[in-house]
């Protein structure tokens, strides 16, 4: 190589193989071109074969690719140090040893970043065997973004290209006492102090590969070791922004996902003591940087169990977890407009969390509702002069119910509903007319609303659907009512005039429909034909 490499790119490797050869066969076939390249990669003590594949790329590209060895450091923050003290590269890149870039990745960057004058440039990254990669911040192209107003605070590896004369104006490096989450600081410092941030979506830059053993050292770390990494993060991250909108905006990562993942459901199944640590740790933090926007940023599952921990309740949390697992999420309970889900210690005085902890704010709730929305029976009831058909339903919901009621609806759920198996109606929707009576109680448990009622036989036309419309927390839902297996009444015929035939089954997707039909039609076609096998019939 002659001259100053446009980009630098560092690997910290150990035990690796045999992802490491896509790896760094990936970044010698860069469209950039190796005389615009340097490869600095850092053997941290490998055990494996690793070692000696670095030294034979660094023997095959000889001005490109350079091999630092050192003992194991237990981490990939020192290797990065140590590749960081010798770059020399315009730009520096980092990638994961077991990860690999599209073919023109450097080279696209490079470009934006010389086009835009960006100090950072963050290119479309993707997952590979089941690996989970955030997509929301690569809607599209942008020069310009920001930390706070953008999705990048989910995005916080440090994947990127990055300006090195920011990086060694400002010294920054990576923390080496910490396991796991050591990028974060990196970058969210060089987010903090860029002049400009790009990202660029039209093309894959980053393949990051989840190893078929799981033992990338993201998957490796216990409930304390996390707990400690992301209190040191936080801290960091609070140290360069001051309180406020902007701190509250980065900082809900760290609320929704990293603290959120120490309670979910292998929380239970922790030695006591660690539960009670791991909750003593989210207090802490709850309590330094959990402002009351924040809090009510968060979603009600996570805001629920972010409390209960704040609150030091471990058995109510515990409770939560465990419940939620088994039976899904909790049922809602309406109340002046509004809408609480009826978590462990809603209510409870004893441990005096406030109602909004509980309350749903701005959410969608399909899927909840729908998983907790099914028939309890369905019957013909044919006494008196107005047959129809008898229905109980359970829907989740509790306290003021006068707006959940049973409509018919003709046509299928759109498509936007299938996953969820219920939707949010936009606003000004208009609703089917209600069809028959229905009383409503709350189950003594008081975990859900059981509908029952009558729907008459005269307003059976068509095809036509059993769904449930409620309103919770601002918002209509449509619900279609499940059978979940529940043995469907025989097909019935009424009508003597105009006799006709009603049944009642579930359709393709597990959900009651009725479907009315005229037995024979007065004019001539199949009518007399019926007619004559039905008299038949009688004569026999």
């Amino acid at each position: 190589m002659t001259g100053r490499p446009d980009v630098t790119v560092v690997v910290a490797v150990y035990n690796t193989m045999p992802y490491l050869t896509e790896c760094l066969n990936s970044l010698v076939g860069q469209s950039i071109g190796l005389d615009r390249l340097e490869i600095v990669a850092v053997d941290d003590g490998s055990t494996d074969e690793s070692s000696a594949e670095l030294d034979r790329f660094a023997e095959k590209y000889p001005g490109t690719v350079k091999v630092i060895h050192q003992p194991n450091s237990g981490g990939p923050a020192a290797p990065s140090n140590r590749a960081l003290d010798v770059a020399t590269g315009r730009f520096v890149y980092f990638v994961g040893s077991d990860d690999y870039l599209g073919a023109e990745a450097l080279e696209r960057m490079v470009s934006y970043a010389d086009e835009h004058n960006s100090d950072v440039v963050i290119g479309k990254m993707v997952g590979t065997n089941g690996r989970y990669v955030h997509q929301k911040l690569y809607a599209k192209n942008d020069p310009d973004i920001s930390l706070y107003d953008s999705y990048l605070p989910f995005t916080l590896a440090n994947t990127k290209l990055f300006r090195r004369e920011l990086v060694e104006k400002h010294h920054l490096r990576f923390p080496e006492d910490l396991p796991v989450g050591s990028d974060q600081p990196f970058t969210i410092e060089a987010c903090v102090r860029a002049r400009k941030i790009s990202v660029l979506s039209d093309y894959t830059f980053y393949y990051a590969v989840k190893r078929g053993d799981a033992s990338n050292i993201t998957y490796r770390a216990n409930h304390l070791a996390r707990l400690r990494c992301t209190t040191s993060i936080m801290k960091h991250a609070a140290s360069l922004i001051e309180a406020g909108p902007q701190r509250d905006a980065l900082l809900k990562r760290h609320f929704t996902w990293e603290l959120a993942k120490l309670v979910q459901d292998d929380f239970p199944a922790l030695e006591p003591a660690v539960r009670r640590e791991v909750c003593a740790g989210i207090e802490a933090l709850a309590d330094e940087y959990l402002s009351d926007a924040l809090r009510d940023d968060l979603d009600v599952k996570r805001r629920v169990r972010i409390s209960l921990a704040q609150a030091g309740a471990v058995d109510e949390l515990i409770q939560a977890i465990t419940e939620e697992a088994e039976h899904g999420a909790p049922p809602f309970h309406l109340e002046g407009g509004r809408a609480f889900a009826r978590y462990p210690g809603f209510r409870d005085q004893a441990l005096g969390l406030s109602d909004r902890c509980y309350e749903l704010v701005g959410e969608a709730v399909p899927g909840r509702l729908a998983k907790s929305t099914k028939l309890v029976s369905v019957e013909w009831d044919q006494n008196g002069e107005d047959p129809g058909l008898d229905l109980t339903v359970r829907i989740g919901v509790t306290g003021d119910t006068s707006s959940v009621v049973v409509r018919l609806a003709t046509g299928a759920m759109p498509k936007s509903a299938d996953k969820p198996g219920a939707r949010r109606l936009p606003p000004g929707h208009v609703l089917p007319a209600p069809e028959g009576e229905f009383a409503r109680h709350i189950t003594e448990d008081g975990q859900a609303t059981v509908l029952r009622g009558r729907i008459p036989v005269q307003a059976l036309k068509s095809k036509r659907g059993v769904r449930i419309y409620a309103d919770v927390a601002g918002s209509t839902y449509e619900i279609p009512v499940r059978t979940d297996g529940l043995p469907m009444p025989l097909t019935r015929r009424w009508g003597q005039t105009n006799p006709h035939r009603v049944s009642a089954n579930p359709n393709t997707k597990g959900r009651l429909v009725i479907t009315t039909a005229p037995l024979w039609e007065s004019k001539s076609g199949t009518g007399p034909r019926l007619r004559r096998m039905l008299s038949r019939l009688k004569r026999k």
